[in-house]
């Protein structure tokens, strides 16, 4: 077996995420999946760095698959990009070695929020952002960020159904900037939990908006009480920008 490194990006509009599940439902793993398996002639695993939600788009997710037959890095490429839809595609493909895991050796993940802050949705972006037409105080937003950066535990940070057994991340960065009415938070870390970047631009955004004071950051983290938190964003909002290894 041949072990290969993937590169995928992926306009996540009209999937339920990345991680394949029941029968039916589409998903980035389920689709490609069933490329390899038909490469392999059995059922095949492709083991993604990350589990994007619904709707959340990746500009460079990494995958890992074996592949029974011994193929050059151009023809595994060329394979499966002939079988996807128009809206995933595999930009470069590496053979590793046979231990090489694209989650368990990721060292850190990098994730942007766009926000159009804007009365007037744009037309083009509105599949890639979140539209708020009350003007945010984006100085106030990176105060509070600043006070999310380090290691701690995010638990209040989470949705409920979060299957982590730790619950205990490191931030290395939050940077907030803004390019006309666009506004893009990007998070460095070593892992995320389960809608922790959403709930975490939600609860930036209620600072932005001035609805919550800075000072509740603090208290979530202490309390780490998912209710005191912000909304969960839409999805659609959120790429995934790169895994480092």
């Amino acid at each position: 077996m041949n072990n290969y490194k993937l590169v995928i990006q992926y306009d996540g509009t009209r999937y339920q995420g990345w991680q394949k599940q029941n029968s039916g439902v589409n998903t980035i793993q389920g689709k490609l999946e069933a490329i390899f398996e038909e490469l392999n002639g059995e059922p095949t695993s492709v083991h993604g760095a990350g589990r994007t939600d619904t709707g959340v788009h990746a500009l460079h997710q990494v995958a890992n698959v074996y592949v029974k037959q011994d193929l050059s890095e151009e023809e595994v490429l060329q394979y499966v990009n002939k079988y996807l839809p128009e809206d995933i595609a595999v930009t470069s493909v590496v053979k590793v070695i046979d231990r090489f895991h694209a989650r368990l050796h990721a060292k850190k993940k990098v994730y942007q929020y766009c926000i159009s802050n804007s009365s007037i949705s744009n037309v083009f972006r509105r599949k890639y952002t979140y539209t708020i037409g009350e003007k945010l105080d984006l100085k106030r937003m990176e105060e509070a960020a600043n006070e999310l950066v380090g290691t701690h535990d995010f638990k209040g940070f989470c949705s409920k159904s979060s299957s982590k057994k730790s619950t205990t991340r490191t931030i290395y960065s939050i940077e907030i900037q803004k390019q006309g009415d666009e506004i893009q938070i990007t998070y460095i870390g070593n892992g995320f939990l389960y809608h922790m970047v959403r709930i975490l631009t939600g609860t930036l955004i209620e600072v932005g908006q001035g609805k919550r004071d800075i000072c509740t950051i603090q208290e979530i983290l202490t309390e780490k009480n998912r209710q005191k938190a912000g909304e969960l964003v839409p999805g659609k909002g959120l790429i995934l920008l790169d895994v480092i290894y």
